[in-house]
């Protein structure tokens, strides 16, 4: 693994294989690893990274805050996984590349191919998260966080993280900075030392403009609606990636494809081929 510095935060990543480069935004929600394209659910089964990789550069990354990238307490928005991105392709040298996205890699996937339509070749977005359900459980998420800094204060938070090293993922109460604070002791002091109300207005923040509507967040669809970029969405469907929410995709992006096949159907055999086929056709 390698790692560079983006606006003054590191960033963990892998380039795997060769040809056209294929920038690739984690799954795994808050704990969006590099490891996740092999190891959680449906990538576990499907295996993108390894098929794609016969053809492609596919440019793997930890997101910030997650696994061994850094971070920095911030209002955070999807502008913010945007800059990692396009800040990687160019210390890579790459002007231009497909960009593909899968679970909540996928608001960041179509804010790029918003923010830098020059750059994108391609969007593939692989079960995009949405749905009342899922901002309705991320909310609780950050509200869970919340309740537990007012009871025990940002120190409780760096005492709880460091004894028991769980991610924002597997405990709402460590809050999104947990992955930094277990692996970076100076982190964790500051992050220790800052105001409570500063810090509970910013998780406010944070939390409204990440999950602020009932479908695909990422990008307002005015926006969407001018991308002159082909895409292709696949669907999932439970309560974190409504089906619904890919479906708003297809509809706002005006050269989309959208493949309908029942998850039960998305295999190793089906699902890369239909990667590689859209792909193929718009390199």
């Amino acid at each position: 693994m390698a790692t560079t510095v983006i606006d003054g935060i590191t960033t963990r990543y892998e380039v795997v294989g060769s040809g056209p480069p294929v920038l690739m935004f984690s799954p795994g929600g808050f704990d969006a690893t590099l490891e996740k394209w092999t190891t959680q659910g449906t990538y576990a089964r499907v295996r993108p990274v390894e098929h794609l990789s016969k053809q492609y550069r596919c440019i793997v990354f930890d997101r910030r805050e997650s696994g061994d990238s850094g971070g920095r307490v911030e209002h955070i928005t999807w502008a913010h996984y945007v800059a990692q991105g396009k800040g990687l392709l160019d210390r890579l040298g790459i002007h231009r590349a497909h960009v593909m996205g899968a679970c909540m890699g996928c608001p960041p996937a179509v804010a790029f191919g918003v923010a830098h339509p020059e750059a994108t070749m391609s969007l593939v977005l692989y079960w995009p998260v949405g749905g009342a359900p899922y901002r309705i459980s991320s909310h609780a998420r950050f509200a869970e966080h919340l309740a537990y800094v007012q009871q025990h204060g940002l120190e409780g938070v760096v005492s709880l993280v460091t004894a028991e090293g769980k991610t924002f993922n597997q405990d709402p109460r460590g809050g999104v900075w947990a992955s930094v604070i277990r692996r970076d002791p100076a982190f964790a002091q500051a992050y220790a030392r800052q105001d409570v109300t500063r810090y509970t207005q910013l998780m406010a923040a944070t939390r409204q403009t990440l999950f602020d509507r009932d479908t695909a967040p990422g990008a307002e669809p005015e926006d969407l609606l001018r991308l002159d970029i082909p895409a292709l969405v696949v669907p999932g469907r439970d309560k974190s990636h409504a089906t619904s929410a890919a479906r708003y995709l297809e509809e706002c992006l005006p050269r989309s494809e959208y493949w309908d096949v029942a998850v039960a159907d998305q295999t190793e055999t089906t699902a890369p081929a239909r990667l590689l086929e859209f792909l193929d056709t718009v390199s």
